[in-house]
């Protein structure tokens, strides 16, 4: 089972998340904020990252720039899920080595398209 794991603050969007993801079989894993997501995805090794942007501790620039220093974390797609908008920060994002951008709110079927676009080659 592919493993997903989700860096979100707000934990309406983790739920919706969530249901969708395990309806689509995939496992789910979960933080509230940069530090722990770095710690799952270091413990875990999720096949997939959806990180949000603006959180607390580590915002999710930092986030995707340490897992994409790191030689455990390196390899693992990780999809930007952010409300901004802001082309700047977009470009930032993909520099920091993110492999796209899905901007919040998102119709839950393109995200589990493009989730799938990832996992399911």
């Amino acid at each position: 089972m592919k493993k997903i794991l989700f860096i979100e603050d707000e934990v309406d969007h983790i739920e919706m998340i969530k249901t969708r993801m395990e309806a689509y079989g995939y496992e789910f894993l979960s933080a509230t904020d940069g530090e722990e997501g770095i710690k799952i995805a270091c413990e875990k090794k999720p096949d997939l990252i959806i990180l949000d942007i603006i959180m607390p501790k580590m915002d999710g620039y930092a986030v995707c720039y340490a897992l994409k220093q790191s030689d455990e974390t390196r390899s693992i797609p990780i999809i930007i899920f952010t409300a901004s908008g802001a082309k700047k920060l977009e470009q930032k994002c993909i520099e920091m080595g993110a492999n796209e951008i899905i901007h919040k709110p998102c119709d839950s079927a393109y995200l589990t398209e493009r989730v799938g676009f990832y996992l399911d080659k």
